[in-house]
C-alpha cells in the first residue's frame, strides 16, 4: 500500500505538509507509525523545519547521516536554504546520478536543481519518478514557470487518473486554473476556499490562493478582506504580505510599508528580486529621455 494514499498511515502528516501546516507537521506524533514509515515522517518534518527558516537546525540533526540517501538530500535542501549554493548544487548532483530512483532524491534535488535555474536536468531526474505525485507537482510548476501551461495540463491530466482525490492533484490543477485562466480561476478558487476556511486545514498558504483566485475574478474587497485577517494571524508570513503588496499596487494604495516589512523577514523574496529589476529597467530606459542642456 502506498503510505501517502487515502488508506496510508502518513497520509494526514503528507496532507498537513502540503497544506502549509509546517508547525503541525513537526509536531506530528510518529511513536505509531511502522519502521518503514519512519524516515519518510522525519523527512516531511526536516522540510516543514527548513520551510520555517530553521535549515541550520536541520543540518545539525542529520550531520552524520549522510549515507542516507533521502537526509543526503534534505541537507543539500537545507544549505541551499542558508545560502551554501555551491555545496548544495555539488551533493544534488551526485545523489541524482547516483540515487536517481529515490523518491527523496528526485523531489528535494530536482527543486534545488530548478532553483538554481537547471530546469532541464531537474525535469530529467523527476521525470524518473515511478507514481510519485510530489514529483508530478514539481514537473508542473516547472512547466508552468517554463510558461508551457500546455505541458503543466497534460501532467495533470495523467495524474488525475490514477490519483483522482488527491490533496496535491487538486493543488496541482488549481495551479494551471490559474495561468489558464476564464471559468478555471472560480474552480481553483473553491479549492482553496475549502482549504482556508477549515480549521484542520487553513493555513497561510491556503489564504493566499484563496486570495489570488479572488484577485483574478476582480473581487479585490474579498482578496482584500481575506489577506488582512490572515496577516492579523500570521504577521510574520512573507507570502501573505508579499500578496497584500500586489493587492495594495492593484487598488491603489501605498505599499511601501509592507514593502520594508518583507525586506526584513526575507530579503531574498522574489518579489522584492522583481522590484528592484524593474526599478532599474525604468531608471535605464528614463536616463535616455533625460534632458541635456546645452552650452
Amino acid at each position: 500500500m502506498d503510505p501517502f494514499s487515502a488508506e496510508g498511515e502518513l497520509i494526514n502528516i503528507h496532507n498537513a505538509f502540503h497544506q502549509g501546516q509546517y508547525q503541525a507537521v513537526i509536531e506530528f506524533d510518529t511513536s505509531a507509525l511502522s519502521p518503514e514509515n519512519q524516515l519518510p515522517a522525519r523527512v516531511l518534518q526536516l522540510r516543514a523545519k527548513i520551510a520555517l527558516g530553521q535549515s541550520d537546525e536541520v543540518l545539525a540533526d542529520v550531520e552524520g547521516e549522510e549515507e542516507t540517501p533521502d537526509l543526503a538530500a534534505v541537507k543539500a535542501l537545507a544549505q541551499q536554504s542558508t545560502g551554501d549554493a555551491e555545496s548544495a548544487l555539488k551533493l544534488a548532483q551526485d545523489l541524482a546520478e547516483n540515487y536517481p530512483d529515490n523518491a527523496t532524491v528526485q523531489v528535494l534535488c530536482g527543486t534545488l536543481l530548478q532553483a538554481q535555474g537547471q530546469s532541464e536536468d531537474a525535469l530529467a531526474l523527476l521525470t524518473k519518478h515511478q507514481g510519485n505525485l510530489e514529483a508530478v507537482a514539481l514537473i508542473v510548476q516547472i512547466h508552468l514557470q517554463q510558461n508551457r501551461s500546455d505541458l503543466a495540463l497534460k501532467e495533470v491530466q495523467a495524474a488525475k487518473r490514477w490519483a483522482q482525490d488527491s490533496l496535491l492533484v487538486n493543488l496541482a490543477e488549481s495551479w494551471v486554473g490559474m495561468r489558464v485562466g476564464g471559468e478555471k480561476y472560480q474552480a481553483a478558487f473553491y479549492v482553496y476556499e475549502e482549504l482556508a476556511s477549515a480549521p484542520s486545514s487553513s493555513a497561510p498558504l491556503s489564504i493566499v490562493g484563496q486570495a489570488v483566485a479572488e484577485l483574478h475574478l476582480g473581487r479585490l474587497p474579498e482578496a482584500e478582506a481575506a489577506l488582512t485577517a490572515a496577516l492579523q494571524q500570521y504577521p510574520d508570513e512573507a507570502e501573505l504580505i508579499a500578496n497584500t503588496v500586489v493587492l495594495n499596487v492593484l487598488a491603489g494604495k501605498p505599499s511601501e510599508e509592507l514593502e520594508q516589512r518583507l525586506e526584513q523577514i526575507n530579503p531574498a523574496h522574489p518579489l522584492l528580486s522583481d522590484l528592484q529589476a524593474k526599478s532599474e529597467l525604468f531608471d535605464t530606459a528614463a536616463a535616455k529621455y533625460a534632458p541635456r542642456v546645452s552650452a
